[in-house]
């Protein structure tokens, strides 16, 4: 009697259509971020005083545990967490809303959970949730109409106004650029997408006249167009210029950074991690690690091109409209051209929360290339 033939997805075969490139690039990209953090965090090392290996110690097994969930989640495939997009975001709201009331302040900021000296970010992780959801909903059908679209608006709409209470406005833009990214793969019409501008440029000014942010906060929003502002952040704008000054063609080197050892500039492993980068390594050497993440993003947009399913196509815009954003975001707000926003550096800045999220949506990408062959999933909606 012949066996029942198995979904193409179960079989062993789809490990000949991995894409190496993905990993190779991630790995490289994050071996970058682990010198970068520890350099950052090493402190001046004299005889008296070694050097610190805390933040070290603690971004590695990050890499680590990421780079291992990213196999994982390869391995159990995209269309898996598709058919979990309902219980995925349902668990989004409820911890958003668990951390305002148990979760722990970080400058000014109620959003971490505090576990054995950990933190737990789920607004980080929110990002992959909102990806898979959107994917979902607009990957159900070939046309998404006016309907469908304001559905998928109020699903990113609810997280972000919990994430507004935070308050945690840079984590707020990422989820913009990630609705934005997937509506226009997606197809939506091109009047819609311009109410869509209008909306979100109408939402932001709103924002900032709000009182929902603080006085700093808006500061640090508008430090790159206030050429004459005297508060903190034209202060931690101007060492971080200073210090991608310093670097020049070549850079002064490898732990010799006199902004980074002096600690002038602030969050120097987080935020401002782009400074450490051009302070030591230059031009030359900015310009091979942002090369490393065009490369990435490249690999990311042609898996998406390639996908068998609206789903996996859906999937891939949403990761690489993540990432680009974050890009340019902290690369731009380090250089003066964006505002300050505490928006971390994929794969690069410390951060167990951004690092792991990162690695599980290339995860889910490398998903979509494994099993670019097998046969089309109904959809959860």
């Amino acid at each position: 009697m012949t066996s029942p033939r198995l979904p193409q997805e179960n079989r062993p075969t789809m490990l000949r259509h991995v894409d190496y490139l993905l990993p190779i690039f991630a790995a490289l990209i994050s071996a970058v971020g682990v010198i970068m953090v520890y350099s950052a965090t090493r402190g001046p090392a004299t005889e008296l005083l070694p050097a610190q290996t805390r933040y070290l110690e603690r971004h590695l097994t990050f890499v680590l545990i990421g780079l291992v969930a990213m196999f994982i989640t390869a391995w159990i495939g995209h269309r898996f967490a598709q058919r979990m997009a309902v219980a995925l975001y349902g668990g989004l709201i409820f911890l958003l809303v668990a951390v305002l009331v148990a979760g722990v302040e970080v400058k000014g900021a109620r959003a971490w959970f505090q576990f054995a000296g950990y933190q737990l970010q789920p607004s980080e992780f929110g990002k992959l949730v909102v990806i898979v959801v959107l994917a979902a909903w607009f990957g159900s059908v070939e046309t998404v109409n006016a309907q469908r679209l304001l559905v998928g608006l109020a699903m990113v709409a609810l997280p972000t106004l919990i994430i507004l209470k935070q308050p945690d406005l840079g984590t707020v833009l990422v989820y913009g650029a990630i609705t934005a990214g997937m509506t226009m793969v997606a197809g939506v019409k091109g009047r819609h997408l311009f109410i869509l501008a209008l909306l979100a440029i109408t939402g932001t000014v709103v924002v900032l006249q709000s009182d929902r942010l603080a006085s700093y906060q808006v500061d640090r929003l508008l430090v790159f167009i206030d050429g004459e502002s005297n508060s903190g952040a034209r202060y931690n704008l101007e060492q971080a210029q200073i210090a991608i000054g310093n670097g020049g063609l070549t850079g002064k080197g490898l732990f010799q950074g006199t902004q980074n050892n002096s600690d002038l500039v602030p969050e120097q492993q987080t935020d401002f991690i782009f400074t450490v980068i051009g302070e030591e390594t230059g031009f030359v050497g900015s310009v091979v690690v942002l090369g490393l993440m065009a490369l990435l993003l490249v690999r990311i947009w042609r898996i998406g091109q390639i996908a068998d399913d609206r789903f996996g196509r859906l999937l891939s815009a949403g990761v690489f409209s993540m990432i680009l954003f974050q890009i340019f975001q902290s690369v731009g707000m380090a250089i003066g051209i964006m505002p300050i926003t505490g928006i971390p550096l994929p794969l690069v800045s410390y951060g167990g929360s951004s690092v792991l999220s990162t690695f599980l949506a290339l995860g889910l990408v490398q998903s979509v290339h494994m099993r670019r062959h097998d046969y089309r999933y109904s959809s959860t909606f």
